[in-house]
């Protein structure tokens, strides 16, 4: 069976190697059919993966399907976090899609007479995390059982409708591929349950449709709203000539564009579109106008210097300012105290800066890229069916949407109050005169950026909001909001463990920011008691990558988006901000999103931070110097920061052998700290980005690297390692079915053992890759975005991007090398376990006796039934029998004797009297205990 799975795999991926276009649907199911196969037989299908947390923190809510005839009973489906159902008003959720391959959601709609679920899968927003879907999934049975019902190359899918009246008639609007070209996007009709297709409405390749909303009184009115957008690694063009509306007047079978010459703009600047229809008639529109405002001219208040006035200031004039008017730009705009007049003036005198870089020096490579201001967001009206449409506001909905509107989009109005309109952007506001005017409805407790919302049809105010930050429900219209957080759904860039004793996990969130929290936390309601949740928040933004001092956990190093980073004294409270910062007459810096930074282990004050050049810090990142030129292509032209480090690693063996990765496709390596750098991805696929590069711990000479193509829509997996300091390299993807790959980590103690995370689940080789295992117990098919392994305590962080934390014991891993494999059964080491009194007892008559368990981890070669037996010296004291796997398994023992151990036990130990617990059972006593299977044996101890 297992060499069948590789031939498979082997099949699906021979001409991927060096392929860089989209990766095509028939691909993706068999690769997920070669997941299914994977972790039926994995070795460690077994190994049982513990949530962590947070809770307190949600991530991003795509969709709400509310029962409108109960509203306490609702579904929440999450961007990369799955779908969840309650029916009590959202004090617990449970989750129903970990059965399917995939946790990520563009859209959610159910018939809640025959409790029929769609879920159209792939995330509608087009951010740098917004992952892609296997088209439609169908579910008759509230979610035990999933049914993959077709378009299955959408990857995005925006908005489903189902025909009140029957549940077999679904319309569906598909957004299509977010970084290629593709023909499945546009509207999609069904009439048998999703059996078959018809495509109703498609524009191009390049044009798919964001929104779909039918008239509540017939479903036959249609309206639809179109999206051209293009996303590269570089660029986002978010608006096109062909972003409009449609209409159709027979339930989606046919369309009608009506945006032309009704009022509602047209051209290049038309960006997304969001829609809420009232009736027939009358539907809003909101539009993020891509349209640039017209410039005004502003009047300076007073004689100082702004950075605009050495845009265009010559050198002979700036020779000519007062040292006294220079100065006063020089120390309010905070330039380092090296930048002076007298010695400004002088490096303009001899050429080495010009005046217009004091004005660059105040801006950086990323601001640059925002620094046009749009129209916005912007809300029309229609109250005769399209045929013409009016702005309902004369002044700009400022602060709406900041420079990225394609991430929102969203408008809702009250189907009690036509005038009663909701406007989805970074705030939520509402307006009580058909958009004439707005008031904001965000408050204290509820997250900004907000994606979808529910209107309660029958009863005004009664809403539901989904947003970055999780899920929050009013009852009077946005005056009072209460927090739904219950899943653990947070969106995690970084995990990081440190060394104390009972050490503490550190994770950056997407758009929420840095969190921390002992590893054995009790994820529970407990905190809302205590008013303490375990979990603490350092840093805000979307958290980034955690480093911490080793000699003193106090000190932590971490930060939000494009390398603003920081360095926390924990128990002073004092953060200082660290980011590297370019020099007068130098271009500024780039720094990815994720921009990596890294503590040396050779010495503790030393930390690296990577943008588009390497930085060193020798002081804890008081001074910088750059050791490095550009180790990048030199970024390209577009609005989004590229061509940056993506990756940083120091070999434990030396110091100053440091290796980096760029998310344009190059490594380089130095051997001297920086003297030289070596380019030594030549040989490698070009132009993908590298996720990760890391020096072995095991071989000086080893690295490993891995590339992800997910911004080209290429999900082939790369993974690669080399012996020879990255000179030549060997692919180890083998038999992972495709999907992105973003984290590598090696086991500190098994040179053999790898872990491997992609963006659709986690992995495990025994062999350096030469085969892959398939984790999954408690685990779902959730994108992994980073790895983290406690030496001390053998744990294994998994940082999810939908899912929160994960933690899993590894120690019995660790020591699963090929003699082991070999054998017919082997019993790892079990822990011990501190005898108490408390042992089956209550602690009051509502409550359950207190047991305790005891986990015994083994492994066998072969599925079959097996039998531990648990000795005392030579008397058989209990047994447990068991259908184990073939690979890792593990027995659960309460500690008790079994009615005949317990006798012979009596009858060998005469002045040996056992009680009976309070819930009847006699447990072991205080000794030395051995587990067996066959000849394998391992011991433990009752203290």
């Amino acid at each position: 069976m297992r060499k069948s799975i590789l031939y498979l795999f082997i099949l699906i991926s021979l001409t991927a190697f060096t392929q860089k276009n989209s990766t095509n649907a028939t691909k993706i199911q068999e690769s997920l059919e070669v997941k299914k196969l994977l972790e039926s037989n994995s070795l460690v299908k077994n190994v049982s993966f513990t949530n962590i947390g947070p809770t307190v923190m949600s991530g991003r809510v795509a969709d709400v399907a509310v029962n409108p005839e109960n509203p306490t009973e609702f579904y929440v489906g999450y961007a990369s976090g799955g779908l969840w159902y309650t029916n009590n008003n959202g004090t617990t959720f449970t989750p129903v899609l970990d059965n399917s391959p995939t946790q990520n959601i563009g859209d959610i709609a159910v018939d809640w007479n025959s409790e029929t679920i769609w879920v159209g899968t792939g995330e509608k927003n087009s951010s740098r995390s917004s992952y892609a879907g296997i088209g439609m999934l169908k579910s008759t049975n509230k979610g035990k059982t999933w049914q993959n019902v077709g378009l299955l190359d959408s990857h995005h899918i925006s908005r489903i409708l189902i025909n009140p009246n029957n549940t077999d008639e679904v319309v569906v609007g598909v957004i299509g591929h977010l970084y290629s070209s593709n023909e499945e996007r546009g509207i999609f009709k069904t009439t048998d349950g999703g059996k078959t297709w018809t495509k109703s409405l498609f524009i191009n390749k390049d044009t798919g449709i964001i929104d779909v909303a039918f008239a509540p009184e017939n479903f036959n009115i249609m309206y639809a709203a179109s999206w051209e957008r293009e996303r590269k690694a570089w660029n986002f063009d978010g608006d096109g000539k062909n972003s409009a509306i449609y209409k159709s007047t027979d339930a989606g079978t046919s369309w009608t564009k009506i945006a032309d010459k009704s009022g509602f703009p047209i051209g290049d600047g038309v960006g997304r579109i969001g829609l809420a229809v009232f009736n027939e008639n009358t539907v809003y529109a909101l539009h993020d106008s891509q349209f640039r405002r017209p410039k005004r001219k502003t009047k300076k208040t007073s004689d100082a210097l702004t950075k605009e006035d050495f845009k265009t200031m010559t050198s002979a004039d700036f020779l000519k300012l007062s040292d006294k008017k220079l100065n006063a730009y020089l120390k309010n705009n905070g330039f380092q105290e090296k930048y002076r007049a007298q010695n400004v003036k002088q490096m303009v005198r001899v050429g080495s800066v010009k005046p217009i870089d004091l004005a660059k020096y105040l801006e950086n490579a990323n601001s640059l890229l925002f620094d046009t201001q749009v129209i916005g967001a912007e809300v029309f009206k229609t109250t005769n069916g399209g045929k013409s449409w009016k702005k309902t506001h004369k002044e700009y909905l400022n602060g709406v949407y900041n420079s990225y509107g394609y991430y929102f989009g969203e408008i809702r109005v009250d189907l009690q109050n036509e005038n009663a309109i909701y406007v989805l952007g970074v705030p939520i506001i509402k307006s009580k005169d058909g958009g004439k005017t707005f008031t904001s409805i965000s408050k204290e407790n509820v997250h900004s950026d907000h994606q979808a919302l529910w209107v309660n049809p029958k009863k005004s105010g009664h809403i539901l909001n989904g947003n970055d930050g999780g899920l929050n429900l009013t009852y009077d219209d946005g005056e009072n909001w209460t927090k739904l957080n219950d899943p653990a759904v947070g969106q995690f860039y970084s995990v990081y463990a440190d060394n104390q004793k009972n050490y503490k996990v550190y994770g950056g969130l997407q758009d929420n920011g840095v969190w921390v929290a002992s590893n054995n936390a009790r994820i529970n309601k407990r905190w809302q008691q205590s008013g303490q949740n375990p979990y603490e928040s350092i840093m805000g933004g979307d958290g980034m990558q955690v480093q911490v001092d080793d000699r003193n956990p106090n000190i932590v190093y971490t930060g939000y988006q494009f390398g603003n980073y920081f360095r926390i004294d924990r128990k002073s409270g004092r953060n200082k901000y660290i980011q590297p910062k370019h020099t007068l007459g130098e271009n500024p810096y780039r720094f990815n999103w994720q921009t990596p930074i890294l503590l040396s282990k050779h010495n503790q004050d030393i930390l690296y931070l990577g943008g588009n050049k390497l930085h060193r810090s020798l002081n804890k990142g008081n001074k910088w110097e750059t050791i490095s030129g550009d180790l990048t292509t030199g970024g390209k032209k577009g609005n989004v920061a590229y061509g940056t480090l993506a990756t940083i690693s120091e070999s434990p063996f030396q110091f100053g052998l440091i290796y980096t990765g760029s998310d344009d496709g190059l490594i380089y390596r130095t051997k001297d700290a920086g003297g030289s750098w070596t380019k030594i991805s030549n040989k490698l696929p070009q132009d993908l980005w590298v996720s990760r590069i890391i020096a072995s711990s095991h071989k000086k000479e080893r690295v490993y690297a891995t590339l992800n193509g997910y911004r080209f829509d290429d999900f082939t997996t790369y993974v690669y390692v080399s012996d020879d300091f990255g000179e030549n390299w060997k692919s180890i993807s083998s038999n992972i079915p495709t999907s992105p790959v973003n984290v590598i980590k090696e086991d500190p103690e098994n040179a053999n053992l790898l872990y491997l995370g992609t963006d659709n689940g986690l992995y495990v080789s025994f062999n350096q890759g030469k085969s892959w295992e398939a984790f999954s117990k408690n685990l779902p098919n959730v994108a992994v975005h980073d790895l983290v392994i406690q030496p001390t305590a053998k744990h294994l962080i998994v940082a999810t991007h939908g899912r929160s934390l994960y933690k899993a014991n590894i120690a019995p891993l660790q020591k699963m090398n090929s003699d082991i494999l070999e054998k017919s059964s082997y019993v790892f080491f079990i822990d011990n376990i501190r005898k108490s009194r408390n042992w089956g007892r209550s602690f009051s008559q509502w409550r359950d006796a207190y047991t305790p368990e005891i986990t015994i981890p083994f492994y066998v070669n072969s599925d079959r039934k097996i039998t531990l037996d648990i000795y005392k010296e030579d008397i058989k004291v209990n047994y447990i029998s068991i259908e184990a796997d073939k690979g890792y398994n593990e027995a659960v023992f309460d500690v008790t004797f079994s009615k005949k151990g317990k006798k012979n036990f009596e009858k060998g130990s005469e002045k040996s009297a056992l009680k009976k617990a309070q819930n009847d059972k006699y447990y072991l006593p205080k000794g030395k205990y051995v587990v067996k299977i066959d000849d394998a044996k391992s011991k433990f101890e009752i203290k």
